[in-house]
This record gives C-alpha cells, structure tokens and sequence, in this order.
C-alpha cells in the first residue's frame, strides 16, 4: 500500500495575507502544493488529502481538478470549528479552527494507510519525500509499545527568510536519531548575517546555524488521530479560560507523546532547502529559486503538462 500525502491547506496566512497556498511561483502558474505534490508522487506516494476550508474548496478543485484527479487519487476534507472529539462542546464566540493538530484530525476519514503530513505554502525538495517515503514504507515492528512515527530535520540556516522572521521549532534529539523534544520559537531571523531568536522582540539569542529544526514535515500512521483526539480533551480542559483563540499545535501534540512514553519518532536528516511564503516579500525569491531549478533541469516548465 502506497503512503498519502496530508497537506495541510486551510490556513490564510495572516503575515503573508491573502490565499498564499494558490499564489503561482512556478513558469506555467503552479503553486508551491504542486511541487510538493509532484515530489510526492514521484517518491512513491499513491493519494493526496487537501485539508481545507469549506469556502475554499471550489478555488482548490479549480485549481487541481483538471491536472490532478486525472491522474491520482485527491480527496478533500474540512477543517472546520465544529469537527471536534465527542464530548467536547465548541465556546461561542470561536471564529477559526483549532491549530494543526486539528487539521491532521481532519484527515482521519479519509486515511487508512500510513502517511505524511506538510504545510502548504512550503516547498520542502524531492529528497525530504523520498526519505519520508522510504521510512513510510518500511514494515512495521511487531509487538512495539510505543508507537513509531518520524520528522524531516532541517538545518536552521537552510530554513530562513530574507522577508522577515519566521517561527521554528529547534529540535533536541538522542544519540540514536530519535527526538527529545521541540522547543517553539515564534521569531527566528537573521542579525548581522547570524541566525537568532527573540520572545520580546528586545533581546535575541544565537542559534547554531545547523540547528536541526521542524518545518511540519511528519511521517505518521493511523495511531496518530486516536492520540490527537486524547490529547484534546487535555487541550480544553487545561484552556478553559483562552478557549476563543486558543490552538493545539502537531508539535505539542507529539513533543507530549514523546514525553509520556507512547511514541518514538525519528528525526530524518535532508540536506533539502526549505522555501516557503511566510512573508510578502518572499514570493519573488521563491519564484526566482524555482526558475533556477527549472533551469537546472530539476524539474520540467509545465509540471502537469507531461502527466499523461
């Protein structure tokens, strides 16, 4: 069974403003998901699950529905405020879904099967999803009591913006490969040519510019949802007080599994360059770093138009 590609798609991206997962970065109008979803499907990925909002799905089926479903098996599913755990009663007064926590458990219908997980409006390389595939599809261990689940690793200073600061989770990991733990830094930039990461926006701290860090890239099987909905009852209850804007992060979700013994989860090493829309002034160096791929021969101008 071929492993599926969950992109997490129902965001609006309230730094870069506006649909950034449909902005065009490539010579014949594709978006940083068609890259994506081109590099999973030559990997070795059989099925793509668009996680989105119920007022956007027509502008994905425009976009997808003539070069995609011809092709491969797309679903689309919705994140929306109301899919929670039972048990668990929305609070009025909440205006947007639960975080990316929320949007994997959005999926949990649609995905039988091993799969990964991405962000939309981020360009990950071909070889982070060969990694990512090849870990997928490995034969599961027998009798194991934790569950086994993976992240791409990306060096820190392959990951930054010249268009601002960016958040980051910087990763500890053991000798084995596994992950400790994720730290959360929500302003990460370059200073004087040297990466650093500020909580006040005062004061900053060096960061090792080979840092191994998160960038939402993660290898799961099933066993993840029935975690994700556990975990949301922890979630609310330990939010009562925030529950109008409070969100529950993939990150938190399996830095606590980890914690508590319930999953191992390996940290894959990609030499990759990350690139993505975060702020507005990244699109044109995305676009200028997809031409000169193009250019290089990695990958065709027309990405669908030689999908026959």
């Amino acid at each position: 069974m071929k492993p599926t590609i969950v992109v997490m798609a129902a965001g609006m991206g309230s730094r870069f403003g506006g649909l950034k997962q449909l902005s065009p970065v490539g010579p014949s109008g594709e978006n940083l998901m068609d890259y994506s979803v081109y590099d999973a499907f030559a990997a070795g990925f059989g099925k793509v699950v668009f996680v989105v909002k119920r007022e956007t799905e027509q502008a994905f089926r425009d976009a997808y529905g003539s070069k995609l479903e011809r092709v491969a098996d797309v679903r689309y599913v919705f994140q929306e405020i109301e899919n929670v755990p039972n048990g668990v009663s929305v609070p009025p007064g909440r205006a947007k879904p639960w975080g990316t926590a929320h949007a994997v458990l959005s999926a949990k219908g649609a995905v039988t099967e091993p799969f990964a997980v991405i962000n939309a409006d981020d360009f990950y390389g071909a070889g982070s999803f060969r990694a990512l595939r090849d870990f997928l599809a490995a034969p599961p261990e027998r009798a194991r009591e934790k569950h086994r689940y993976a992240m791409m690793g990306f060096a820190l200073s392959n990951t930054l913006s010249d268009g601002g600061s960016v958040s980051r989770g910087i990763c500890r990991r053991d000798a084995d490969g596994r992950l400790i733990e994720i730290i959360e830094r929500t302003r990460v930039e370059r200073r004087d040519g040297a990466p650093c990461y500020s909580e006040d926006g005062q004061s900053f701290v060096p960061i090792d510019e080979d840092a191994v860090v998160s960038m939402n890239m993660w290898g799961f099987n099933p066993s993840i949802f029935n975690e994700i909905e556990r975990k949301f009852a922890e979630f609310f209850e330990r939010n009562q007080a925030r529950l109008d804007t409070a969100e529950m992060y993939l990150p938190t979700v399996v830095d606590a599994l980890i914690k508590e013994g319930r999953a191992d989860v390996s940290v894959l090493d990609t030499a990759d360059r990350w690139w993505g829309l975060t702020n507005p002034g990244d699109l044109q160096a995305v676009r200028e770093a997809i031409a000169g791929m193009v250019a290089d021969g990695k990958y065709p101008e027309d990405l669908w138009g030689i999908v026959s």
